[in-house]
């Protein structure tokens, strides 16, 4: 890429896609694209091959999808699938017929079997069965893998796809239903520690600045305390306690945001798809590239990190009777390493970050 080549970041607002943004800034890159979902809806195809035909980007990062933890994978199952297909076809297919000359398809973990062996190496792809709770989702990532693949072979295209493991950073989403486990807990623990404090401000202040649909932040304080209680956050004779979905055991690895930023655009500038091409009698397969830092800690640590952090001296409690999804899940990150990237930002660094930031947005 050059300084001043067209560079289209779609799902610019997110969590990647801004960090993407800032990333490419600071690295001097001027010529920056972005559309909101108002100005485009990815889904819709006659509107994004107009979007291509009109402003010819050179270079793209599809850092756009409907994302979702675990309750919202596994109760919105045909939206998952639906949507992020969508936007998969429409915007890689736009991107092969008007010319572009790279693009990088972001994945998920998640595209790897339930039972696979760990650390997860790229060669495990449709090995076996999927998680069930987030299965729709991961098979529109694996379309995406196999799309980018299949246009490469068939059309000389350059599209690369990486997989991040799971992410967090500034621009999360802090959702109490539809967030992914990390920005959850530090919500959740948040208010848990207001509620112990007995400052209803505080929550309110919270329930303005990240609103739910469910509940209004000047809703009278027996409602607003019901509320809590029914997002396990609770307090009874003084003593406050958090409950958090599953038994604690699952493994899971992050990743701070502005990292997965700076091994996208790393990739971007110095790896080409010829050079991931594996050819094993005669077929191309598994030419996707894991991102993750490489360390793992179970969710009740993570709890337990979090709970520090934040300063929250309660009770923590796990309902076992709520899903754990999958067991482990750590990426295997030698191809990346080998082609040059390594992460740089420990947990307990990026949580202080994210958590100092998002009381500096209360």
């Amino acid at each position: 890429m050059n300084k001043t080549s067209i560079i289209y970041i779609a799902g610019h607002r997110g969590l990647v896609g801004s960090a993407i943004i800032e990333a490419l800034r600071r690295k001097g890159y001027s010529n920056l694209i972005t559309r909101s979902h108002a100005e485009l809806d990815l889904t819709n195809q006659q509107e994004v091959g107009a979007f291509f035909e009109k402003e010819k980007p050179e270079y793209v990062f599809l850092a756009a999808a409907k994302v979702g933890g675990i309750m919202a994978n596994n109760t919105m199952r045909a939206q998952f699938i639906y949507e992020n297909i969508q936007i998969q076809n429409n915007v890689i297919h736009s991107a092969w017929e008007t010319g572009v000359k790279k693009l990088l398809f972001l994945g998920s973990s998640c595209i790897y079997p339930r039972l696979a062996p760990q650390p997860l190496k790229e060669e495990y792809l449709l090995t076996s069965e999927l998680e069930y709770t987030n299965e729709p989702y991961a098979i529109a990532k694996i379309a995406g893998i196999k799309m980018c693949e299949s246009y490469n072979l068939q059309y000389g295209t350059n599209f690369l796809a990486v997989m991040p493991t799971n992410l967090y950073g500034f621009n999360d989403n802090f959702h109490l239903h539809k967030s992914h486990v990390l920005p959850a807990m530090i919500r959740k623990m948040y208010l848990a520690k207001c509620l112990e404090k007995g400052d209803l401000i505080a929550i309110r202040q919270d329930l303005r600045k990240h609103p739910m649909e469910d509940i209004r932040y000047d809703a009278e304080e027996d409602r607003i305390r019901k509320y809590l209680e029914l997002n396990g956050i609770s307090i009874n004779n003084g003593a406050s306690k958090l409950t958090l979905w599953g038994s604690g055991k699952p493994m899971r690895e992050f990743l701070w945001a502005e990292d997965m930023a700076d091994a996208c655009v790393f990739i971007m500038e110095d790896v080409e798809f010829k050079n991931l091409i594996n050819d094993k009698k005669g077929e191309v397969r598994n030419t996707h590239i894991n991102i993750g830092s490489g360390k793992e800690i179970s969710i009740g640590d993570l709890a337990l990190l979090i709970k520090e952090i934040v300063g929250f001296e309660g009770m923590i409690e796990f309902d076992a009777t709520k899903p754990d999804g999958t067991p482990r899940k750590l990426l295997d990150v030698t191809k990346l390493n080998k082609l040059g990237w390594k992460s740089t930002t420990g947990l307990a660094e990026g949580i202080n970050k994210v958590y100092t930031h998002y009381l500096a947005e209360q």
